[in-house]
């Protein structure tokens, strides 16, 4: 009998960037390949080794969008288990330092009123964050 293994835990920072509470927030829709593909979420990504979460939210953001951003404060922590791997992600509540949005490892954005956020083919772990955004969080 093969000896169980567990998947190791992927930690992942996403960046909710808006200008204050209540002001649409910026998702971003994944490429059509891979993990996730096509679906929704908010911009972010895997965290290096060595490499602090509120780095990797930035760094990430920077690679994928362009945006250089200022992180305020964590809004929610969540852990999902997919099928092939464990995720932690944590949400960082983000305001735009400099940049303009460009799709360079993202299919396509929008700016999403919170209450319209479920409209949006977003990943299961998103759920309790949606909820508090859509409370005024």
């Amino acid at each position: 009998m093969a000896p169980h293994t567990t998947p190791q835990t992927v930690i992942v920072a996403a960046a909710v960037i808006r200008e204050a509470p209540g002001q649409p927030v910026l998702l971003t829709r994944r490429l059509d390949e891979g993990h996730l593909a096509g679906r929704w979420e908010f911009p972010g990504g895997k965290q290096e080794p060595g490499e602090s979460p509120e780095r990797t939210v930035v760094r990430e953001c920077l690679e994928e969008i362009a945006l250089e951003l200022r992180v305020v404060d964590v809004l929610d922590v969540a852990y999902h288990r997919y099928p092939q791997k464990d995720v932690l992600l944590i949400f960082y509540d983000c305001r735009v330092v400099s940049g303009v949005i460009e799709h360079r490892e993202v299919a396509g954005h929008a700016w999403v009123d919170p209450a319209d956020l479920d409209d949006y083919d977003l990943p299961p772990p998103d759920a309790r964050l949606v909820t508090k955004l859509q409370a005024g969080g």
